[in-house]
């Protein structure tokens, strides 16, 4: 057959293999159902047929991916998704994008990555699991299915031009045509297409009943896998916002951004409650639940994404698929909570803590906060069309409100963090606790002195100016707290490093004294000896630096100047001289560069090179390539607004924001911690076979394999997926020399032009609105870069000029666009409720939290009948408590050790 026959039927193939992957997914699930429910010699032969179709189905999807990636690079403009997402002059990488830069394509791309997961389970599972294995693949099948549906009768990306085939493509959207967008959509779908691996082990577990701990040993590292690429994705797309978008901000809480983050918060909670379970065999229920919601939300974020329900520059274009996303979020919803409620007494067991400040009880509370900021995004990112089926008026809920209201609850997640590091498993005497805590608490109370004594010096004043979002008691409660709590960051930042660099700091010590080790020696065997714990440690010292990184969102500054060439203006420290203006011609696109030097001191520093790409497809949608230079103090981010061909004078915008490399640093190091954590032990056994050794029963041969045999795969697929992190990783620095040259010399004086730096009341009236061009990210006025955003801001500044209060600005705003064009709702009416609701929230899950635990502690500490058990804290002498203590001590470590053993 040669290359015309085979173009001539890719659109008719690519359609049928999608019916065939339909086909093949059912008979694989009916396989999979009667391997589970017939009698064991015939189930054997069903389960084996079952993995032999589970291979094909995904052996028919991965065809179908290239079926459409040939069709991209044979330019086949008869597939109307080729047509629309391609054109002739597109880059190979960027052919490459565009399978997932629209929406068909997008839904092929996660069903392809899900047929690679559940052929990587289904080989996994062939040695391992027997009970399980069944319905494990019978509910990867369901979802395969569930995208097969869409593809088939909603957006099929083999589709066909009723008009035939034109002579060339319409063209990927320019911002999309940017490097990160080649390896951030794939993460963040690697990290969302994982979460569906532990929700069918949650599934098969609830439906066979197997509800031990091995169900939870099985999905621990394909749970940390998923979470490790949900970072990852979330990262790149804030590195993407950030060198495309060109507001000079990384997170704009936008829809999009929101359903991509969400899921992250409730797996992050199940990494730690899973732990508690492993050691106490409690919250069996709590800990099912999360692993199902955390599916259920990349669904939902799906759906979000891609139903047109909320507006957002990243979303796909509206379509009908949305109802499609409803039913099977219904159907998860009935059948999980229908299997935990059939599953309940079996899943039910009282959950004790010995101890208020125990590892147990840190690690509860960070549920509770985890799972509330979870709630709280969700809420405000649906509150638009919340509102509008209340009072049908649309609104918006802009990146004010969320700041406004997250800083808090992050700084607690914080002191969390420090608190579940420094706190023992069950109890631990005072002198303990005392001495763990001591120099966390120098490095906190030293810290935030020295920020509150130093900070202005360095630009990072301890108390900085927040407008409250609403005028009254509680916003400007909040506001004023706020306001103050960037010196308490600094502060649990060194908190929170110096406990984490306390405890290698001890294992490293106790290690050499008991190895007679070198301190490099021991530091390296106790991680490779514990990789799960210290590889967790690792984690959370990149989660304290990028935290560092956001705190630097405080002090940002901003300016922006219309300067003709040899003029000047000044942001800080920096005096920024404008050379000139270029332009260069390529065969998609022209390319029109400002050529800015950098001053410091009167001497030349860098020079820098913001510019504006017009493709030839998408002339009314110009690309801002800005010009970033990034230092550990700070970055300076600037930006070519627009620039007039024949005057040659520039509209520019600079943005000054200290800390930001920290945030990609800290996203390496969480890499690195997460990738040791995943790298298997040097023995690799089985975990439901090791549980039946120690209870002295006979390994099962469907559940164990060789232990070289499957260390070899283990360690080649986590080699391979590590590699993947860390390659992704390496572009985490990319942008600190984005169109950028470093140069030293002397520089003639410069002229100074037109600058307006932004005042307090100008702020004011610019945060509260948004651009409402029809052409932008509708970002707020202060931000946007768009010529209409300018021109408002000009306008806007003479009324202030000429006596006009914010408030009558604002409100003739309003009147001309409509309350969308506000950046938060307004304190009014039913939207009242979404301030009062984040209060409501916080008081009411501190005190079910705070009861929780109380009730957890006093069942550990008393018997059935209510009075003190013989053997509780409040009847045993000091002598005895720390006996007890030093007892657990060892139990823990004992445990340790048979967690550690587990991992494979």
């Amino acid at each position: 057959m040669n290359s015309l026959a085979i173009n001539a039927g890719v659109p008719a193939l690519g359609t049928w293999t999608i019916y065939a992957i339909l086909l093949s997914a059912a008979v694989t699930f009916a396989l999979s159902v009667l391997a589970a429910t017939e009698p064991t010699r015939v189930s054997d032969r069903y389960l084996r047929a079952a993995r032999m179709a589970s291979l094909a189905t995904c052996a028919l999807v991965v065809f179908d991916v290239l079926l459409l990636a040939y069709a991209f690079v044979s330019h086949d403009f008869r597939i109307r998704y080729v047509m629309r997402y391609s054109d002739r002059s597109m880059e190979g990488v960027y052919l490459l994008t565009a399978l997932w830069g629209g929406q068909d394509g997008s839904l092929l791309w996660w069903t392809f990555l899900l047929s690679l997961y559940t052929g990587a389970c289904t080989l996994w599972l062939r040695t391992r699991y027997r009970e399980l294995a069944p319905y494990v693949i019978a509910t990867l099948m369901v979802v395969i299915m569930f995208f097969g549906v869409l593809m088939a009768f909603a957006a099929n990306p083999f589709a066909v031009n009723v008009a035939g085939a034109p002579p060339d493509g319409e063209g990927l959207n320019p911002s999309l045509r940017n490097f990160y967008m080649a390896i951030h959509p794939p993460s963040l779908y690697i990290g969302f297409v994982g979460c569906a691996v532990p929700f069918a082990f949650a599934i098969g577990a609830l439906v066979s009943g197997r509800l031990d701990e091995a169900w939870l040993y099985a999905v621990r590292k394909w749970a940390l896998f998923a979470w490790l690429f949900l970072s990852i994705g979330n990262v790149l797309g804030m590195l993407w916002a950030y060198e495309e978008l060109g507001w000079g901000g990384f997170w704009a809480w936008d829809p999009v951004e929101n359903a991509a983050c969400i899921p992250w918060f409730t797996a992050t909670a199940f990494l730690h409650s899973i732990m508690i379970q492993e050691r106490r065999g409690t919250l069996k229920v709590w800990n099912v639940s999360l692993i199902i919601t955390t599916f259920l939300l990349t669904i939902f974020g799906t759906f979000l994404t891609r139903s047109g329900l909320i507006a957002s520059i990243h979303s796909f274009a509206q379509s009908e698929i949305g109802v499609y996303f409803l039913y099977f979020m219904a159907l998860v919803i009935v059948v999980s909570v229908g299997l935990i409620i059939y599953r309940w007494n079996a899943l039910r067991r009282p959950t004790t803590i010995d101890a208020l400040l125990s590892r147990e009880a840190a690690f509860v509370a960070n549920n509770w906060m985890l799972l509330g900021i979870c709630t709280f995004i969700v809420v405000a990112t649906t509150w638009p069309k919340i509102s509008e089926w209340l009072s049908r008026e649309r609104l918006t809920v802009g990146a004010a409100f969320y700041n406004f209201w997250l800083f808090i609850p992050g700084l607690l997640l914080m002191a969390l963090m420090g608190v579940g590091t420094l706190t023992p498993w069950r109890k631990g005497s005072p002198k303990q606790i005392r001495e763990a805590f001591k120099w966390p608490s120098v490095a906190l109370v030293t810290a935030t002195v020295a920020h509150v004594a130093f900070g202005n010096s360095v630009g990072m004043p301890a108390v900085v100016a927040v407008d409250p979002i609403y005028p009254s008691t509680v916003g400007r409660s909040v506001a004023w707290l706020n306001g103050h709590l960037p010196a308490v960051g600094i502060g649990l930042i060194a908190f929170n490093l110096v406990a984490l660099v306390q405890e290698f700091v001890q294992g490293t010590r106790a290690r050499a004294r008991s190895k007679d080790e070198a301190a490099i020696t021991a530091f390296v065997q106790i991680v490779a000896k514990n990789r799960r714990r210290y590889g967790g440690y690792i984690v959370h010292i990149g989660i304290v630096l990028m935290f560092f990184g956001f705190i630097g969102s405080f002090y940002k500054s901003e300016t922006e100047a219309t300067v003709a060439p040899g003029q000047t203006f000044a942001l800080g420290r920096y005096t920024i001289r404008y050379d000139g203006v270029e332009s260069r011609r390529e065969p998609s696109r022209r390319e029109v560069y400002t050529r800015l030097t950098v001053l410091v001191n009167g001497s030349e520093w860098r020079r820098v090179a913001p510019a504006k790409f017009v493709f030839n497809t998408h002339p009314d949608m110009p690309t801002s390539e800005v010009s970033i230079v990034s230092t550990p103090r700070e970055d300076l981010y600037t930006v070519m607004a627009s620039v007039s061909p024949t005057t040659r004078v520039a509209h520019l915008k600079a943005f000054v924001t200290p800390l930001v490399l920290w945030i990609w640093i800290g996203a390496i190091i969480l890499i690195i911690g997460t990738a040791i954590g995943l790298w298997p032990e040097a023995s690799v056994v089985a975990d439901a076979a090791r549980d039946r050794n120690k209870a002295g029963k006979p390994r099962d041969s469907d559940d164990v394999t060789s232990a070289p045999v499957a260390a070899t795969a283990a360690r080649s697929s986590s080699a391979a997926a590590i590699v993947f992190a860390l390659g992704a990783a390496s572009a985490l620095l990319w942008p600190s020399s984005a169109n950028a040259q470093g140069h030293t010399h002397s520089s003639p004086p410069p002229v100074a032009g037109a600058s307006e730096q932004m005042s307090p009341r100008e702020r004011k009236v610019f945060d509260r609105l948004l651009c409402m061009c029809g052409g932008c990210a509708r970002l707020p006025l202060a931000t946007c870069t768009c010529d209409e955003a300018a021109h408002t801001r000009q306008d806007m500044r003479e009324k202030l000029e000429r006596g006009e209060s914010a408030d009558e600005i604002v409100a003739a705003y309003v009147r001309r666009y409509g309350a969308a064009s506000l950046s938060v709702p307004p304190d009014e009416g039913r939207n009242q409720w979404i301030y009062r609701g984040p209060i409501a929230a916080i008081v009411v899950g501190a005190g079910a939290g705070v009861y929780l635990v109380r009730k957890w502690r006093a069942r550990g500490s008393r018997g059935a009948d209510g009075s003190d058990h013989p053997g509780s804290v409040a009847n045993q002498s000091p002598a005895t408590q720390e006996s007890n203590i030093a007892r657990t001590a060892e139990y823990d470590r004992r445990v340790d050790e048979e967690l550690r053993d587990l991992d494979d």
